[in-house]
């Protein structure tokens, strides 16, 4: 039987042909890959020892094979049953992922990097600081982390975690197809968001998924989308606009624009007016969320009437749009709060005990 190497490989997010090549490699019939899928994407095994089909001898030779699996480090569950996840990864780092229930559905909402580079204004995540990327594996393993503490098999996945997915995009799009292909969700249950990265969304598109695509705009004129997301500087809004439609072109499918309102600031019947003279004649969609406060900025949430009034404007000059509120405001779910918040507890408690 073939030894280990010192660095083994991960098996989660591997597909059914890896799987059974490092199965046949290990000296193992090839069936046995087939087993190691299902026992991985199935029924969820956190290692090769719980694989109870396979030979006693053979699981204790491979028994520091790495899975790829996280630890729920931390879970706070809203009146509304969303649970907000701190997970442990395997060097010790915090990332978040969300489970969001419904009557007919479960998704959830997954991370794409260990905090985020992108440091907007209105954001908890960028104000805990960026660490590294995800893989592939790491992604999945949030879906099925999830799945398991629900007992309820995920219906959708959205890419509105932690993390900018596009800086990330060969890992994402590896772990839309393992998602895809190994945990059954149809891809278009899937939905990946950005804040908008030069040369990513054409990139993206190339990839000919069928995933929906959601850009986070959350300003309706240049100025003020710099004041709100820093990396702005550095991609206008209309060259974000063009590639949009460069994507809906190359893909056929139509882009979402997400647009958090931010009382007082992004929310006036001009916004919405200058926001239609961009997405006239698109094929998109609008999503209005009305902010979730944290407490590190002033940003407060706009009244339902202007809510009411904006989403009014976009009605009336035949933009899609609806509203979009968040759940679990009692779970610190809105991105980055939980992680946040426990940061700052933890923080808290060593200078006490420093004291």
């Amino acid at each position: 039987m073939n030894q280990l190497s010192t660095k083994p490989e991960v098996l989660l997010g591997k597909s059914l042909e890896e799987l059974t090549s490092w199965i046949e490699a290990q000296g193992q019939p090839a069936y046995r890959g087939k087993q190691l899928y299902q026992w991985l994407y199935q029924k969820g095994a956190r290692s090769l020892n719980e694989i109870t089909v396979f030979p006693k001898t053979f699981r204790e030779s491979v028994a520091q094979q790495a899975i790829g699996r996280s630890q729920i480090h931390y879970c706070s569950t809203a009146p509304d049953e969303t649970r907000k996840y701190l997970l442990k990864l395997h060097d010790g780092l915090i990332v978040e992922a969300v489970g969001i229930p419904t009557d007919k559905r479960l998704t959830v909402c997954v991370s794409s990097q260990v905090g985020c580079p992108m440091a907007c204004d209105f954001c908890a995540t960028g104000k805990g600081g960026f660490e590294r990327n995800l893989k592939a594996y790491e992604i999945v393993d949030q879906v099925l982390t999830v799945q398991e503490d629900f007992g309820q098999r995920v219906s959708n996945v959205v890419f509105m975690g932690m993390g900018e997915p596009l800086i990330n995009i060969e890992e994402v799009v590896s772990a839309v197809k393992s998602l895809n292909s190994d945990v059954g969700i149809g891809q278009r249950s899937l939905t990946i968001s950005t804040v908008g990265i030069k040369g990513k969304i054409r990139e993206l598109g190339q990839h000919k998924l069928q995933v929906t695509f959601a850009v986070s705009l959350h300003a309706s004129n240049q100025n003020l989308r710099e004041t709100l997301i820093p990396s702005a500087q550095h991609y206008s809004l209309e060259s974000l606009l063009e590639e949009c439609r460069e994507y809906v072109q190359i893909t056929g499918r139509r882009v979402t624009f997400e647009y958090i309102l931010l009382s007082g600031v992004n929310d006036l019947p001009q916004h919405a007016e200058e926001l239609v003279q961009h997405l006239r004649g698109f094929q998109t969609h609008v999503n209005l969320i009305p902010y979730n406060p944290i407490s590190e900025v002033d940003y407060q949430r706009p009244s339902k009437q202007r809510i009411n009034q904006f989403k009014g404007i976009l009605q009336q000059q035949k933009i899609a749009v609806s509203v979009r509120y968040s759940r679990g405001l009692e779970a610190n779910a809105a991105c980055g709060q939980l992680r946040v918040s426990q940061q700052q507890a933890s923080q808290q408690q060593l200078s006490q005990q420093r004291a």
